[in-house]
């Protein structure tokens, strides 16, 4: 019995174990495989945050509002400088990433050299700017009052600007009538040994009913946007009876429990997801670090290939386009 083979015109053409699959190496297959599981894993995260805000759209902190420092500017109020500056450091790193890479498609040692240096040296930028944020988010500017039911009630004045009344936050320690007492901050030496409590507020709910009663120009904002998209000013009254009858703590800065700016849950994202952002961003520059020395040791060389540098490109430039979402949902949107 004859058996005929018919040619499909495939043979050779698709993977059948052996062959390099898109013409990859294990080494960036594998790569582009913790990318895309790293990308789905941002992406949950970025969801939860977008349901969140989107149910308290009405009480979500303003960016331009908490985002307004800039060192060595202090009292300046700049809205978003500072990070555009810090989102411009780490593309600009990406781009010197790409010309490390290419050199190395050129087995330019010197060039390879310079752009990993000048990668490293935008990366750290960004971290230390990152953390110098967080420091400054964790540490507040104006604080506030955290009512019985968990909102935030923040002060200030309305002032004239070029012809247009603005209203202008007021920071607690320039109007709290601060009162003597005896209440000390309960340690383990000096209480039940088993009990500890947070570290105490700056100031009592009553110097700052005192401090703001005392000061008829101070209102009472808020943290419920208006129609106008602005945070909701109370009257004379009912800011003073807002404190009075509601406040419950007095807030300064953000942390895991309590936020100046608004909402818990702003500052609960806030650290998770730049935080863990960062933590790519602080291990990418170990990364590239290890990279580098290899490179002046002329490891590579030996080799005869770069791909190394290829390889670590590739995570450093996910790093980059992830903090492209993070910087439009959490300073843009």
């Amino acid at each position: 019995m004859d058996s005929t083979v018919e040619s499909t015109g495939t043979e050779g053409k698709t993977w059948g174990g052996g062959n390099k699959p898109l013409r990859a190496s294990y080494g960036k297959m594998m790569m582009w495989f913790f990318i895309v599981s790293d990308a789905l894993t941002f992406s949950g995260f970025l969801a939860a945050y977008g349901f969140s805000r989107f149910k308290f759209i009405k009480e979500w902190p303003i960016a331009d509002e908490v985002f307004t420092h800039v060192p060595f500017l202090h009292g300046q109020e700049l809205p978003m400088i500072y990070v555009a500056f810090m989102t411009f450091i780490l593309i600009m790193s990406s781009v010197t990433m790409v010309l490390a890479v290419d050199a190395g498609h050129h087995m330019n040692k010197a060039k390879v050299t310079l752009y990993m240096f000048l990668t490293i040296i935008g990366g750290a930028i960004f971290v230390g700017s990152q953390a110098w944020e967080w420091a400054t988010f964790i540490q507040g500017d104006y604080g506030a009052v955290q009512t019985k039911g968990g909102n935030i009630l923040q002060f200030g004045e309305y002032v004239t600007v070029d012809g247009e009344e603005k209203f202008k936050r007021i920071s607690i320690d320039d109007f709290a009538a601060v009162q003597a007492g005896d209440r000390v901050q309960h340690e383990r030496k000096n209480g039940l040994w088993f009990v500890t409590e947070e570290t105490l507020p700056p100031y009592s709910v009553n110097e700052i009913y005192t401090g703001l009663a005392a000061n008829d120009n101070i209102l009472v904002r808020t943290q419920e946007i208006n129609d106008e998209g602005h945070k909701t000013v109370l009257s004379r009254a009912e800011s003073l009876k807002q404190i009075k009858d509601n406040g419950k703590l007095v807030v300064k800065g953000a942390n895991l429990h309590v936020n100046e700016y608004g909402t818990t849950l702003f500052a609960d994202f806030f650290f998770f997801i730049t935080g863990f952002h960062g933590f790519h961003v602080f291990s990418g520059v170990v990364i590239n670090i290890i990279i580098f020395f290899n490179v002046i040791l002329g490891t590579y060389e030996r080799r005869g290939s770069y791909e190394m540098v290829e390889k670590v490109g590739l995570y450093w430039h996910f790093v980059d386009l992830v903090w492209v979402f993070v910087f439009t949902f959490f300073y843009l949107v």
